[in-house]
């Protein structure tokens, strides 16, 4: 008959280091499946802009009115004409291009016969390189054929900077409707992809970011393997308390 050695004190299970193993592999766990669940999201994404690359522009009446009626119009191109686009008012919304800071150029397009009074046209990118700006003439009236993408506005978080008068920070809409006196302005922005000032170089349309990456699945296969490792550690050690 063997007997325990009263000397050698008997070592108890770990709980509070079980329940924070527990936690932390949940927590792991979740954040992969998150990554899972945005990389459906993402290559859905990105088959509707491979779609639309190759999709004919719609006239942008009808389109207005299905938005009117609560339809989705995200990524659709449409056409239409902006009577006075090239030299409009417009504010200034700061941007990141390729890693360059600069600005995206607002303007207002007038609608008649449509849902809504007008919509805003994201003209394109200036860099903050440069302090020049396209001509301002409200007088002018020249019609300009644009074909461009509607888009939802992203909204801000809390620590998006304050909108200003001289730049903004996130596209609210009905703010920037008010300060270029836009009569009742869609819910999307329309995302220039035609120039709306083939004289002024600078002025780059950007209406569609030309890499978007896609690694959530590599993020999920990361948060998975640092459960697993989790996991691993935790049996070493309890492993050694048994054997020790």
């Amino acid at each position: 008959m063997t007997t325990e050695n009263p000397a050698i004190p008997r070592r108890r299970f770990p709980l509070g280091l079980t329940l924070s193993v527990v936690v932390a592999f949940a927590i792991l766990v979740g954040l992969g499946t998150w990554q899972l669940q945005r990389l459906q999201w993402k290559e859905q994404l990105l088959a509707r802009i491979n779609a639309l690359q190759a999709a004919p522009a719609q006239p942008v009446l009808p389109v207005l009115a299905r938005i009117a009626e609560g339809g989705d119009a995200d990524f659709t191109r449409v056409n239409l004409d902006c009577p006075g686009l090239s030299k409009a008012p417009y504010v200034e919304l700061y941007a990141l291009r390729d890693g360059q800071a600069g600005v995206r150029l607002m303007s207002a397009c007038r609608l008649d016969g449509a849902a809504y009074g007008s919509i805003l046209v994201d003209r394109g990118f200036v860099s903050d390189s440069l302090s020049a700006r396209p001509p301002v003439d409200a007088t002018d009236q020249t019609v300009l054929k644009l074909v461009g993408v509607l888009r939802q506005p992203e909204a801000g978080n809390r620590f998006s900077p304050s909108n200003t008068a001289q730049r903004w920070y996130t596209r609210d809409l009905a703010s920037m409707a008010a300060a270029l006196k836009a009569p009742r302005p869609a819910p999307l922005v329309l995302m220039a992809e035609t120039a709306s000032n083939p004289d002024w170089k600078a002025l780059i349309p950007a209406p569609i970011p030309a890499d978007i990456a896609n690694r959530h699945l590599e993020y999920a296969l990361t948060w998975y393997g640092l459960a697993a490792a989790l996991l691993g550690v935790y049996a070493a050690m309890l492993f050694r308390r048994r054997v020790s």
